[in-house]
C-alpha cells in the first residue's frame, strides 16, 4: 500500500477528512457534478470500501446506509486507464472495489416510438441518464447460464449495471434490426441502435 493509504489505525480520521473534502468539492456548484477527470493528485492507496454487484456500498465489511452520504462518494467515483475505479478529490485519490459496476439502473421511462424513441434510466444514487450516442448501451453474455446484462454508459469510464427487472422491460423493446449485414435483435434510443445479440442467437436461446 503506497504511502499515505488509509489503514486500521487511521481509517476513521482519513474517512472523515475525506468525506469533508468530497464534500466542499460537491457543495455550492449548482448541482454540477465535480470536476473529478480534470484532478491529478497522488494516488494515496486503496481504503476498504466496496461495491457490490447490486450497488449496495460497504465500508470495512458494513453497508453504508445514509444514502447522502452514498450520493456523496458517488460524485467524486472515476474510473482510470488501469482499470481501478478511485475516489478522487483534488488532493488525493483512493483506490476502492467494485464487484461488478459502481452504479445500478434501477428505474426506465420509455418516450416516442420507432426511431424516436428514447430511453431514460434513473440509478441507485440519482443520476438520470439517457441512453444515446454520449451515453451508450452495452449487453454481456456471462456464466454458464449465460446471464444477459445489461450496461449503461453514466460518465467518464463509469457504467450502471441495468437491474434484473429493469432489464427484463428492456428487452421487451427490442427489435430485429440489420446492422452491417447481419440481423441484429437490438434497442433503439436517442437516434441510436444498440445491439444486444444476433437475431439467429436468440432464437436458438428462445427454443
Amino acid at each position: 500500500m503506497a504511502d499515505g493509504a488509509l489503514n486500521a489505525g487511521q481509517d476513521a480520521a482519513g474517512l472523515a477528512a475525506l468525506i469533508q473534502r468530497a464534500s466542499d468539492q460537491s457543495n455550492g456548484k449548482n448541482g454540477a457534478l465535480p470536476p473529478v477527470e480534470r484532478w491529478n493528485p497522488p494516488d494515496c492507496g486503496d481504503i476498504d470500501m466496496e461495491i457490490g454487484a447490486d450497488g449496495t456500498w460497504f465500508y470495512m465489511g458494513t453497508p453504508i446506509g445514509r444514502a447522502p452520504l452514498v450520493r456523496l462518494f458517488s460524485t467524486v467515483l472515476r474510473r482510470d486507464e488501469d482499470g481501478k475505479t478511485y475516489l478522487v478529490t483534488p488532493v488525493e485519490k483512493v483506490g476502492i472495489r467494485v464487484v461488478d459496476a459502481p452504479f445500478l439502473a434501477v428505474e426506465m421511462s420509455c418516450s416516442g416510438e420507432g426511431a424516436e424513441q428514447r430511453l431514460t434510466f434513473r440509478t441507485n444514487v440519482g443520476d438520470v441518464v439517457e441512453a444515446g450516442a454520449e451515453h451508450g448501451l452495452r449487453f454481456s453474455i456471462d456464466g454458464e447460464g449465460a446471464e444477459l446484462k445489461p450496461y449503461l454508459h453514466v460518465r467518464g469510464r463509469l457504467e450502471a449495471l441495468v437491474s434484473r427487472a429493469v432489464m427484463y422491460d428492456l428487452v421487451d423493446l427490442g427489435e430485429d434490426i440489420e446492422i452491417d449485414g447481419v440481423l441484429m435483435f437490438a434497442v433503439r434510443s436517442g437516434g441510436s441502435v444498440f445491439p444486444i445479440m444476433p437475431a439467429a442467437e436468440l432464437e436458438r436461446l428462445s427454443r
